[in-house]
């Protein structure tokens, strides 16, 4: 008898619960005016390419769309002069390295000869004068190497950041300048890029939320990102901010997007979706009015404000007061 009475307050409990998840209170909730404009993603920086050195473009290693990591070779830049450059110095290299086996070997036999007291002092000078002069003149030789050798290394063009290839300026055999552009590097993580009338610029603040269709992007559900920069420069009748939101690939730059940015805040009533239920074109929302009385009283939908908490918020405009409970149909 005493188990039965258990299970029954149990059964009463888990009834209780199940009925508190199929109701909500309609509460006023502060929303923001949403208004629509259009962005477009972008990245964040957008960064050239640069060559270091002039010459004729022997090797172009990307294309438009090749995602690319900082430091990568794009490009390979040659010049046949420093190759001219590289022969003649290892021409004069060879030269000097003989007259410095030569020189080392005067100072060896001079040395020696001098300290069995063969030849006067001034002779050992000569033969060290000669060798230090053979010694520094096949370093400063084989420094001039090193710097066209370091040119010829500087005719790889890098990727500058890691990220994707917007567009390349050059073709293989294009005669380039040092400092032209060879490509142009998107920057990863891109950005939504806004340009919002000016008259809504004392509503748009770093950090304000802003909302987008992830069908737009081929996903499902509401997208929400935040503002992380308003320009100070208006730029045609209109403020520019950039704002992060993830999931926007990075393949596509200024594919335009439908966003929804706040222009203002007011009071509303704000409903998930499943509590609205539709008959002959009428919306109705069901209310309790004790614990026995449920009636379906019309209501007038508003717009869908999707919310990270509430994903199906809907927007009431008339039909429903503060404090109403609403029973799942």
């Amino acid at each position: 008898m005493r188990a039965g009475i258990v299970v029954a307050a149990a059964l009463a409990v888990f009834a209780q619960q199940a009925r508190a998840q199929e109701t909500f209170v309609v509460t006023a909730k502060t929303v923001a005016d949403e208004k629509a404009v259009f962005a477009t993603v972008e990245s964040a920086n957008v960064v050239p390419a640069r060559t270091r050195i002039g010459g004729t473009v022997v090797e172009l290693a990307v294309k438009e769309g090749d995602a690319v990591t900082q430091g990568q070779v794009i490009a390979t830049i040659g010049d046949e002069k420093l190759a001219l450059q590289m022969k003649s110095l290892d021409a004069q290299i060879a030269g000097l390295e003989a007259q410095f086996a030569q020189a080392q070997a005067d100072l060896t036999r001079g040395e020696d000869l001098f300290s069995r007291g063969t030849i006067p002092k001034v002779r050992l000078d000569e033969a060290r004068t000669a060798f230090n002069v053979a010694s520094n003149a096949l370093k400063a030789r084989t420094a001039e190497r090193s710097v066209i050798q370091q040119q010829v290394a500087e005719g790889s063009v890098l990727a500058p950041t890691a990220g994707r290839i917007l567009k390349k300026t050059v073709t293989a055999g294009t005669v380039v300048l040092a400092g032209e552009t060879v490509a142009s590097v998107a920057e990863r993580n891109f950005i939504l890029r806004l340009r919002v009338p000016e008259r809504h610029a004392r509503f748009l603040k770093a950090g304000d939320p802003v909302r987008i269709d992830g069908a737009e992007l081929g996903q499902s559900g509401a997208l929400f990102g935040a503002i992380r920069l308003v320009y100070p420069q208006i730029e045609d009748g209109r403020v520019v901010a950039d704002a992060a939101v993830a999931g926007l690939g990075d393949y596509f730059v200024g594919e335009r997007i439908r966003v929804w940015v706040s222009a203002g805040e007011r009071s509303s009533f704000m409903v998930p979706g499943s509590f609205i239920s539709t008959r002959f074109g009428i919306d109705y929302a069901r209310i309790r009015k004790d614990t026995t009385t449920v009636n379906d009283v019309p209501v007038q939908r508003g717009r869908e404000l999707p919310r990270p908490e509430m994903p199906d918020a809907l927007e009431i405009l008339s039909g429903l007061n503060a404090g109403d409970v609403l029973v799942r149909p």
